[in-house]
């Protein structure tokens, strides 16, 4: 017997999502980049010759993915819930310096709730496409 597809929530219900969602990941993005920014600049103690080295190292995979979050693409989203990872795992591993582990457990915090926040308007987003496509 064929597995019955699940129904399409409406687009009343998806909207307000959507727009939350996306919202929650650019709060997310662009905190995860004033911290790294604010980090580095500030607290850090890198030698002012590898400070641009290690800060292209560390936003550039955000820079990537700027685009395509302010602009609300779907597929920009979803890849940042894979680059994110990165951020994760940084902050986990200083949360267990004593001397970063605020940096650290600010890291994991606003890189977790990217990841969330981009995973499900990855999935509103896509079905409120298929809605307007036609899809019921």
């Amino acid at each position: 017997m064929a597995k019955r597809a699940k129904p399409l929530p409406t687009l009343e219900w998806l909207q307000p999502r959507l727009n939350i969602s996306r919202a929650a990941s650019l709060l997310s993005f662009f905190g995860l980049a004033t911290l790294l920014l604010v980090w580095n600049f500030y607290f850090a103690n890198v030698p002012s010759n590898l400070l641009w080295v290690i800060l292209g190292a560390q936003l550039a995979p955000l820079l990537l993915l700027a685009p395509g979050l302010i602009l609300g693409n779907a597929r920009a989203h979803a890849w940042a819930c894979f680059v994110v990872n990165l951020y994760f795992i940084q902050g986990v591993l200083a949360a267990f310096d004593p001397s970063k582990a605020l940096y650290g457990w600010l890291l994991t915090v606003l890189s977790f709730s990217l990841f969330c926040a981009a995973l499900m308007f990855t999935r509103w987003r896509f079905q409120y496409e298929r809605i307007l496509a036609g899809e019921v």
